[in-house]
């Protein structure tokens, strides 16, 4: 039926039949996600974020093999945006990012206890509020797999793209930076499978700047290379059309998508 509807209905219809259906598909969370107190306050607080950095600059840094080959120190006085488990990278650094995101189930239910104890503001998928109490530099993000889009608006909701770096490319138009650099984007795995699919680690791990980031035993999904790199399209456009940037600058990436820079050259 799908590939008949497909070849037979012009693709705006398409767009709407299936945006309508991921609508229907999330209005049992859509309650909550707009008026649990615990949203409510951090729609509150994200407004304080909307264009507080208007004309800046920010390095978004992924978690890649690339990091180890990446002087982070350079970084000490920019504006920062790390993911998941980066911070097992800040002892080398010598300080923490300015902003902490993680939106990945798994990745959240097994590190929730190290992420609690961060110190700087750290913004985390609504579906996993179960694994945290409320603090006034902890902001829930009210994040969907469905419906693909770049949203301007932080407070409502925001597509994931397969990707966290995604999600903290939204923050940072949101947050009004005019230049968003790339680095540890690496865009490439070693671990092969079926994209989205729950492995669990026999060993070191080698995707990522630290073998024990997702170490033996931790549970973690496959990655999604094709939607992210629909996502990160999108991305460079809404920057692009309000007279920003994106760039990339991570060391070897294999991310085809932004213009490319040179990392040291950009202090």
């Amino acid at each position: 039926m799908h590939e008949f509807l497909k070849g037979h209905l012009p693709g705006p219809v398409l767009t709407t039949i299936r945006n309508s259906r991921d609508f229907i598909n999330r209005l049992p969370e859509i309650p909550e996600a707009y008026f649990h107190p615990w949203r409510r306050e951090s729609m509150i607080m994200l407004r304080g974020y909307e264009n507080k950095y208007q004309g800046a600059r920010c390095f978004i840094i992924g978690n890649g093999p690339s990091l180890r080959n990446t002087d982070l120190t350079k970084l000490k006085n920019e504006y920062t945006f790390g993911m998941n488990r980066i911070y097992l990278a800040f002892p080398e650094m010598g300080f923490p990012t300015s902003f902490f995101v993680s939106i990945n189930d798994l990745v959240i239910q097994q590190t929730a206890v190290d992420i609690q104890l961060l110190k700087m503001p750290k913004f985390i998928s609504w579906r996993s509020h179960q694994w945290f109490q409320p603090s006034q530099d902890l902001f829930f993000l009210y994040t969907t797999y469905t419906e693909p889009g770049f949203s301007k608006r932080a407070t409502g909701r925001l597509w994931e793209g397969a990707t966290v770096t995604f999600i903290a490319l939204q923050l940072a138009y949101y947050f009004g930076f005019k230049e968003v650099i790339l680095i540890g984007v690496d865009h490439n795995f070693a671990t092969k499978g079926k994209p989205n699919e729950t492995v669990v680690s026999q060993g070191d791990d080698p995707n990522h700047f630290n073998p024990s980031y997702f170490g033996k035993g931790f549970r973690w999904q496959l990655p999604d290379l094709e939607t992210s790199e629909m996502a990160y399209r999108m991305a460079k456009a809404a920057f692009e059309k309000d007279g920003r940037r994106v760039l990339d600058a991570t060391v070897g990436g294999k991310l085809a998508v932004f213009p490319k820079v040179q990392y040291n050259r950009l202090f």
